[in-house]
């Protein structure tokens, strides 16, 4: 009996054992909180279990402004997409925890009851699974690489975020420049107007100047409403990228649009440090190592179960009352050869018998040898390369059309500024002489205030298409611009707000 007692307290040993496994995923938070900085050079990232510091540090942010490298740090921090994808760390370390951890102990016990009572019959069998001695190891390595993959996956998602954020920012700026442009374009058309009108009251005008004045001042009225509406849009977007639900006109982006910044590094340059950076190829390769050790976990998997353990039986014993006493009296007396008394001990010649010893139970892969499901895993394996060598085709592609649109946003930007926008202002000022002395009529001069002021508005979208091509740079390589760009190389200080090239003198 005192076996069984100690064998009945394996299991209570055992279960104690296995409390000591916890899921605490912190040490993965930090993780995808370095890789996350490594991409976009902000060092303030969201943590799933520090909520309240998130909440001040934003509220901090929002005042006075935002920047662009602001806005990118307000999205990793407050984008609740992210902070939901930052709970599937969670998630995986959650299976990373249970693919350590030893199958449960099996207890079998049955009580059998002697015919007439007594004490019943008892077996009990207390086995442990030990396929998992081979079937841990990988399926370890493979819970593992899956949990890293799921880190690179959200630091790559991350990265896309803060650049989409810092490409929202650079739109919404260029709205606003736009808004304010087509304010400017506006007082400039009713300036034009009222010298029509003057000319008409000298007599040296006409009806006809004065209503095609009056035609362009109405279109400039509808470009400031489109051009707001857009404003509002723009920061729609932006709000929404960093989580935020204030009304639209009451965030202020204090960065202009920067100045077009060459890249002095080649094509191929750029491919590489693609192919060096960016978290999701090496996730990609991480995933490939998972595929392969799930194929390698499912080929130890034929014998899924090889069980061992302490079996343990003890024979019944019959109830000692209703005794033939004349009967254990004869009995007596024919073993001793003379007259003898029955036993006075009601359980002599019924000992108790109690067997223990080793058990083994294995099942046998007769029908299902688990081919299926590592055919299955082969599958998912080779699925994994293929993907992989997908991608980097993907990458490749993707850093050569981000490098010539880079360059070409920047050449099409410096055009602008050197040469299209001083052309049209020179020719706008020579119509406006030419037409005050009689030499030129009023449809010159119109004509060239229009290409000029549509100039100054093409020339903040190349400010911004080149602004957003630096954002697909961070995208593509995912890294921050400065790091892609030479660590020597300055940037230069970005314009002041109201010096673009080519603003038109007033009439």
């Amino acid at each position: 009996m005192k076996k069984e007692r100690a064998y009945l307290l394996l299991g209570p040993a055992l279960l104690a054992v296995g409390a000591c496994a916890t899921v605490n995923p912190r040490h993965d938070y930090d993780r995808a909180a370095e890789h996350i900085t490594r991409a976009t050079g902000q060092a303030e990232v969201y943590r799933p279990d520090d909520d309240a510091a998130v909440v001040a540090r934003v509220t901090s942010i929002l005042e006075g402004g935002i920047t662009a490298e602001e806005a990118a740090q307000l999205a990793l921090l407050n984008n609740p997409s992210l902070q939901a994808s930052f709970l599937n760390i969670g998630v995986a370390h959650a299976d990373f925890v249970q693919s350590k951890l030893f199958s449960n102990p099996s207890l079998f016990t049955s009580f059998r009851l002697p015919d007439g009572g007594g004490l019943s019959n008892i077996e009990l069998t207390l086995a442990q699974n030990i396929a998992d001695l081979w079937q841990i190891p990988v399926r370890k390595r493979a819970a593992e690489a899956s949990l890293y993959q799921t880190i690179q996956l959200i630091a790559r998602e991350a990265g896309v975020l803060a650049s989409d954020a810092k490409a929202a920012y650079f739109r919404a700026a260029a709205a606003d420049r736009q808004r304010a442009i087509a304010q400017e374009n506006l007082a400039i058309a009713q300036q034009l107007l009222d010298v029509a009108l003057a000319r008409q009251q000298a007599g040296a005008g006409s009806e006809v100047d004065v209503n095609l004045a009056r035609s362009e001042l109405l279109d400039r009225e509808l470009a400031a409403h489109t051009a707001e509406l857009a404003a509002l849009e723009a920061r729609q977007e932006l709000t929404v990228r960093l989580g935020l639900t204030s009304p639209l006109g009451e965030l202020a982006l204090t960065d202009p649009l920067p100045v077009p910044v060459p890249l002095d590094l080649s094509v191929d340059e750029l491919i590489a440090v693609a192919h060096a950076e960016r978290i999701d190829v090496e996730a990609a390769r991480n995933a490939v190592a998972a595929a392969e050790a799930r194929w390698k976990e499912q080929r130890r998997r034929v014998f899924p179960t090889v069980e061992v353990g302490v079996a343990m039986e003890r024979g019944e014993r019959a109830r000692g009352t209703d005794r033939n006493l004349l009967a254990e009296t004869a009995r007596a007396t024919l073993d001793a050869g003379q007259l003898a008394l029955p036993s006075l001990d009601p359980g002599e010649g019924q000992d108790t018998d109690f067997i223990i010893g080793p058990s083994l139970g294995l099942e046998l892969p007769i029908f299902d040898q688990n081919q299926a499901q590592i055919a299955r895993a082969e599958f998912v394996f080779q699925q994994a390369r293929k993907l992989l060598d997908a991608l980097i085709r993907q990458v490749t592609q993707d850093a050569r059309i981000v490098f010539e649109r880079a360059r070409i946003a920047r050449d099409v930007a410096g055009d602008y500024k050197d040469r299209v926008l001083p052309l049209r202002q020179t020719n706008l000022d020579l119509s406006r002489e030419a037409y005050q002395a009689g030499k030129l009529s009023f449809l010159s001069v119109l004509e060239a205030q229009r290409t000029l002021l549509e100039a100054r508005s093409r020339y903040i979208d190349t400010l911004r298409d080149a602004a957003l091509a630096n954002t697909d740079v961070e995208r593509v390589t995912g890294q921050p611009l400065s790091a892609v760009l030479a660590k020597e190389r300055r940037l230069p200080d970005p314009p002041s707000e109201g010096t673009e090239p080519g603003k038109p003198n007033t009439p």
